[in-house]
């Protein structure tokens, strides 16, 4: 497992989605670290609470903002939000449900959630808000 710390590589240039990112990136270090520690479990339930509290605000303000600026592609971001609001729901359930193998299951979402959805989706919409001069 990789160490998880902010990168100006994960940065979209818009500061106000790049500090919640670095607080996601803070959420997945929390958890690899105790992971590592073999205590995964243990802080399972309060990293999967910051999660859904997270994913409630920074999906809600990467919203207005790509749609007060017109994103072209606002609704197929917006899909993808709440289809991984919808996973944080199931994991949650699932960690209520005491599935044993769901720190890891946590991890490989949240892993692809930054590879995928901030080094992917969220890197297409920079250049686009940056044009209409949100930084």
């Amino acid at each position: 497992m990789e160490n998880f710390e902010w990168s100006e590589k994960y940065s979209v240039n818009v500061k106000q989605i790049d500090e919640q990112h670095k607080k996601l990136i803070g959420i997945v270090a929390q958890l690899n670290t105790a992971m590592r520690q073999g205590k995964g479990k243990d802080i399972i339930g309060k990293v999967l609470e910051e999660l859904a509290k997270y994913t409630i605000t920074h999906f809600k303000d990467e919203e207005r903002i790509m749609k007060s600026a017109g994103y072209p592609d606002f609704e197929a971001h917006q899909t993808k939000h709440q289809w991984m609001n919808d996973r944080v729901a199931q994991l949650y359930r699932d960690y209520q449900d005491g599935k044993v193998t769901l720190s890891i299951e946590v991890m490989n979402f949240l892993q692809s959630w930054i590879d995928k959805h901030i080094m992917g989706t969220d890197k297409q919409y920079a250049p686009f808000l940056n044009s209409k001069g949100i930084f």
